[in-house]
């Protein structure tokens, strides 16, 4: 059995490692057994420590179906000691945030009587904290960081301890243990008592601070996301230069930004407005155009246009304009190098079906489509001679129709 040094050495980061046995893992990997480790195994939450035995670096620490601590290396190592060094970084950070949850879950659940189901602890990424409601008032949220942060501030040891039976029946734990005999107890002195396996700072101090960066709705919970120590750094850092980024293209305080950027939003909007009036006095007026170079095709008028490159979205929108127009009928086309765009528009009184014709026309060139009598769209490949074929076979069509009396539909 592996001599489990960080449940009562937390900050030994480096120590004699004794590897009593390697074997392969799959990937190419190596698997080994140290007599006694500092390396916290995945478990509680809690993330692995990484690191190195020797050479080797150590890339995961899992507890296996036999109770084994197997540390995961990049290569093989003999039996043997080797000097070996946990990451710090990771290390601290996952103890800052350990210690941080057991703090939040306690104050929730003193406070304001919200228990604490899940957590998972991060080092690099918000930890999280899921809560067995839906919803918080973000003023309980605000209240909590504050108690938190006193509690960090005042600075109480960080205990841990093993008990029996009879001394989990004597303490106030804030939650059951999960196992039986001998449990592990994490104190945050005269506030919190926790069965748990992790690693914790030694006193609150350490903590730092810690501060609710977003909430979400998961599964009937409400799921906090937080960050503390080192990461909260981090975060505030990366706030600031991009605060302090914005505030000097906008030249303005960072303070101010939010009162600027509701005034540029506004204007934006009213530019927006501005400009979709014009957009739409732009229309009409190419309308007009349009009609006014339409092509008598027997009783009906024809306008057909192709264009270079222009959104089908746009073709449309002029198509819809077109509908308005009596007895009146348009092909619009966009070619834009390899494609072409299609939107045919039929008047109600045209006795044109626009989605049969346009069926017809893409024929040619396999394309497709959908709409209705009225409008419909669709494409294929072509060219802008194919485009000015389609269009010629449009003033067959209708020539034809018109001729025997009938409707050019389906």
């Amino acid at each position: 059995m592996t001599d489990l040094l960080y449940l009562s050495h937390p900050l030994l980061l480096d120590f004699p490692a004794e590897v009593t046995e390697t074997f392969p893992l799959p990937g190419g990997r190596f698997g080994a057994l140290l007599r006694a480790t500092a390396f916290y195994p995945t478990g509680g939450g809690q993330e692995h420590d990484t690191g190195f035995i020797g050479a080797a670096a150590v890339l995961d620490v899992y507890k296996d179906d036999a109770g084994r601590i197997v540390h995961v290396l990049d290569r093989d190592l003999a039996p043997g000691t080797y000097a070996a060094r946990l990451d710090r970084d990771r290390r601290l950070r996952a103890m800052q945030h350990h210690t941080a949850q057991h703090l939040l879950s306690a104050v929730l659940l003193r406070l304001f009587d919200l228990e604490s189901v899940s957590a998972n602890i991060n080092g690099y990424t918000p930890s999280t904290v899921d809560l067995a409601v839906e919803d918080v008032p973000a003023e309980t949220l605000r209240r909590a960081e504050e108690e938190v942060n006193r509690v960090i501030f005042e600075n109480r040891p960080v205990k841990t301890y093993s008990v029996d039976e009879a001394g989990v029946a004597a303490l106030p734990l804030r939650k059951p243990p999960k196992v039986s005999g001998q449990i592990r107890i994490v104190e945050i002195e005269g506030y919190d008592y926790t069965p748990c396996g992790g690693t914790h700072c030694p006193a609150t101090g350490s903590i730092g601070l810690l501060k609710i960066v977003r909430t979400e709705r998961i599964n009937r919970k409400l799921r906090l996301h937080f960050v503390a120590g080192l990461q909260a750094l981090d975060v505030f850092r990366a706030l600031h230069e991009s605060a302090r980024a914005a505030a000097d293209l906008l030249s303005a305080r960072p303070e101010d930004l939010p009162a600027l950027t509701q005034k540029l939003l506004d204007q934006v909007a009213s530019l927006r407005a501005e400009l979709e009036a014009r957009a739409g006095e732009r229309l009409a007026n190419e309308t007009r155009a349009l009609l006014a170079e339409a092509e008598a095709v027997g009783g009906l008028r024809l306008v057909t246009r192709l264009y270079a490159g222009r959104p089908p979205a746009e073709l449309r929108a002029l198509a819809g304009k077109l509908l308005a127009a009596e007895k009146t009928v348009a092909v619009l086309a966009s070619f834009d190098g390899g494609k072409l765009s299609l939107v045919v528009s039929a008047a109600p009184d045209s006795g044109v079906e626009a989605r049969g014709l346009l069926n017809r026309l893409l024929v040619p060139i396999g394309g497709r489509g959908g709409g209705d009598a009225r409008l419909a769209q669709g494409g294929g490949p072509g060219s802008e001679m194919q485009a000015r074929l389609l269009f010629e076979q449009t003033r067959r069509e209708l020539l034809a129709v018109q001729g025997a009396g009938g409707e050019v539909s389906v």
